[in-house]
């Protein structure tokens, strides 16, 4: 069946509520209002305040207290309007939530998931469009979920809210309208599994969220120079799937990293050096590393498109490879 990547979001999050009375969900105007861009929408008409609770302006309210019902039994589902909130929350998640099932020797779980819309292409400025995902890759005791078709989205947020570890489950806002196929008997995907999204035998592109449509678009026009494009889409930042990457980068002999994120510190830069120090011998040439330039997101749109990165680029950087 087809639908559309926030539909596939809201309907992974309800099977798991329908499953297992404990999972609930809060943030601000996630009930009556359906959340900001609608990915709660009617959850609170089927199961009433006490699983879909709103918030005050509080992201530090918001996951303080997903970390606490977490740690006494329940599996909250804490949205945050926008990832770039994340900021009031980080003591939270990096000292908290990643931090008690380590210090309490492992005699806890703390099964929650923190969901954020993250990216820019929506002329939302600098404070409304960040990918922020390295940040919490760098942070032990979290796993990170970054989707990009809807049967991921859907797969991947039960696994999310199945696990008994903290979860956050990244989620860009320009893929919300995307449609695609998903399976009808759809089961839990997996975290640490990724996928090949396109076959190919002369480059490896790892790719990372709106990316992957990016880099499947690029493959596609070069195909036509007769230049054979491998994309895979990690699907989960952490745990990481390198063996995945390895096998294509052993039969390409050629990679490039492509993600949202400033390039600065982000975590392209990890996977492009996880590539070089353990698949070195398997390079004909340096892996190609692409992000957005470093500077904060401009409102503009002709400014805000010279930002981010897209499929032209990934052509320029694949053609620097041969």
């Amino acid at each position: 069946m087809k639908m559309t990547f926030l539909e596939a979001i809201k309907t992974g999050i309800e099977n798991e509520m329908k499953q297992n009375e404990n999972v609930y969900i809060l943030g601000e105007d996630v009930g009556a209002f359906g959340g900001c861009f609608g990915v709660t929408a009617g959850l609170f008409d089927k199961y009433g305040d006490k699983r879909v609770k709103d918030t005050p302006i509080s992201e530090g309210a918001i996951v303080g207290c997903a970390v606490g019902s977490a740690a006494t039994g329940l599996r909250p589902i804490a949205e945050l309007m926008f990832g770039d909130f994340v900021t009031v929350a980080m003591d939270m998640i990096v000292n908290q939530a990643a931090k008690m099932r380590y210090m309490f020797g492992g005699k806890i779980n703390l099964p929650l998931v923190v969901r954020m819309p993250i990216g820019a292409g929506v002329q939302a400025s600098a404070q409304h469009s960040q990918s922020l995902e390295a940040w919490f890759t760098h942070v032990p005791g979290l796993k990170i979920v970054y989707p990009s078709t809807p049967e991921d989205a859907l797969g991947l947020m039960m696994s999310s809210v199945e696990d008994n570890n903290p979860v956050i489950f990244f989620e860009h806002k320009l893929l919300y309208g995307i449609s695609g196929e998903v399976a009808d008997d759809i089961k839990p995907i997996p975290l640490g599994v990724a996928k090949v999204q396109r076959e190919g035998t002369d480059v490896t592109v790892i790719a990372t969220g709106k990316m992957v449509h990016e880099a499947l678009n690029a493959a596609e026009k070069l195909s036509k120079e007769g230049i054979s494009v491998e994309v895979i889409d990690p699907r989960t930042l952490y745990p990481l799937d390198k063996k995945t990457i390895f096998e294509s980068v052993e039969k390409t002999n050629k990679a490039l990293v492509i993600t949202e994120e400033h390039k600065r510190g982000g975590y392209g830069g990890e996977i492009s050096a996880i590539i070089s120090e353990e698949c070195f011998d398997n390079l004909d040439a340096p892996v190609v590393r692409i992000g957005a330039l470093n500077v904060p997101m401009p409102y503009a749109p002709t400014l805000e498109n010279c930002v981010i990165p897209n499929a032209e680029d990934i052509i320029n950087g694949i053609r620097k490879l041969f």
